[in-house]
């Protein structure tokens, strides 16, 4: 493998527990991405000759370290505390992680550490899905359908402002979790949206990435038994994800749900989705946002074929989504849900009023959906000028591609 190719596949893979290893140490978000974007170019320098190591990963980690330690030497005055930490790495006795954590997940242990109150919840998932997700600044600027600049300027401003604080870089007492834990589930839930429908590449979807939003997310409904949301948003992951086999073809182009061979889900997966659901509803605490989307989610999971779908339960749950979570993406998928069971021209004029409403604006997702509804109604023309002004919007290589078919065969 290409040296380069490898560091940029190890550092997709492996980056957030690379980086959350590293705060563990410095307790520095800023340092630790520093010393690991240092790691990467020795990793460039030295892989094409040397080759790629057997474990990668420990590599980056281990030379991010010895830097760490290098930069805290050549401090005229080290106080205590470095001088103590640079010994123990030094020795490889790691005192710093033996230490008893109630989160024993490093990656989990810095979502919780993002997710501090201090923040804004734009800078909280901001910085998440910087460190976290590994997404770039133009990633996430697109999954909030703001400038760059923005992004940038939200996450340089959490850290300035988590160092005013002086937030300490550990695990919070557990009596704190429960202010944290919707930002923790929000964050983690938008990193699993990104690997299920990447927001640009060449690639229709980030399975790494989705992975370990859900490994998180496990871990955090262990964490939590009690919080019906946790085990809700389990079990939205583990529907979605069942799905992965069958969302591509082998050459990694995109598969529609309706033209999805079934016979390719996971179904052990859609049996851990619902066992999940059942845990949630089990707290007694009636269902919360992302326990009604994984019940959307079930029907499609356990609809033997795609015409056999029950699409007015679906328009029920997705109303009761938006009433408790009002959102324009809600009700754009409400709309597709009542296109299929009341009709396309009912469903239009809930698409007209979000476009009217100019809260998807810059987003592709509404003109796709527009141009599905209008190819319905047999306005060619008008769906045809949607599809190519979707395929405009969006930056993945593969959905664009998609897009421009579908406008090329409302042209054929």
């Amino acid at each position: 493998m290409n040296a380069r190719r490898a560091v940029e596949a190890v550092w997709r893979i492996e980056s957030a527990r690379i980086v959350a290893s590293l705060v563990n140490i410095t307790r520095d978000v800023g340092l630790a991405e520093d010393l690991a974007q240092e790691a990467l170019v020795d990793a460039l320098a030295q892989w094409p000759d040397a080759g790629v190591p057997q474990n990668p990963g420990a590599w980056l980690t281990a030379v991010a370290k010895r830097k760490a330690i290098d930069g805290w030497r050549r401090r005229e005055r080290l106080d205590d505390r470095y001088s103590a930490i640079a010994h123990d790495l030094s020795e490889e006795t790691a005192s710093v992680d033996a230490a008893w954590e109630p989160i024993d997940d490093d990656v989990l242990r810095l979502v919780f550490i993002s997710c501090h109150p201090v923040l804004a919840r734009e800078a909280q998932v901001a910085m998440t899905l910087r460190i976290i997700g590994g997404l770039s600044t133009e990633e996430i600027a697109r999954l909030f359908l703001v400038p760059v600049a923005t992004i940038q300027q939200r996450i340089v401003r959490a850290k300035k402002t988590l160092s005013a604080a002086q937030v300490p870089f550990e695990t919070p007492d557990p009596a704190e979790w429960k202010e944290r834990i919707a930002s923790v589930l929000g964050v983690v839930y938008l990193i699993f949206t990104e690997g299920y429908s990447a927001t640009s590449g060449s690639s229709w979807m980030r399975t790494d990435l989705a992975n370990e939003a859900l490994r998180i997310a496990r871990k955090l409904a262990e964490l939590v038994p009690r919080e019906p949301e946790a085990h809700g948003l389990v079990a939205l992951m583990e529907f979605q994800a069942s799905r992965f086999a069958a969302r591509i073809t082998a050459s990694g182009e995109p598969v529609l749900l309706s033209d999805q061979d079934r016979a390719r889900w996971d179904h052990r997966q859609i049996a851990r989705g619902s066992a999940a659901l059942v845990r949630a509803d089990a707290v007694g605490r009636g269902r919360g946002a992302y326990c009604l989307q994984a019940a959307i989610a079930q029907v499609h999971a356990t609809s033997p074929a795609y015409a056999d779908t029950d699409w007015e339960r679906i328009v029920l749950l997705y109303e009761a989504l938006g009433r408790l979570a009002p959102n324009p993406i809600v009700d754009l998928n409400r709309a597709v849900a009542v296109s299929f069971a009341t009709g396309p021209a009912t469903a239009l004029r809930i698409v007209d009023g979000l476009a009217a409403a100019d809260s998807l604006r810059g987003s592709h997702l509404l003109p796709s959906v527009r141009g599905e509804l209008l190819a319905r109604l047999g306005r060619a023309e008008e769906a045809r000028a949607e599809f190519r002004r979707a395929s405009e919007l969006t930056a993945n290589e593969r959905e664009r591609a998609v897009l421009q078919a579908k406008a090329t065969d409302l042209t054929a």
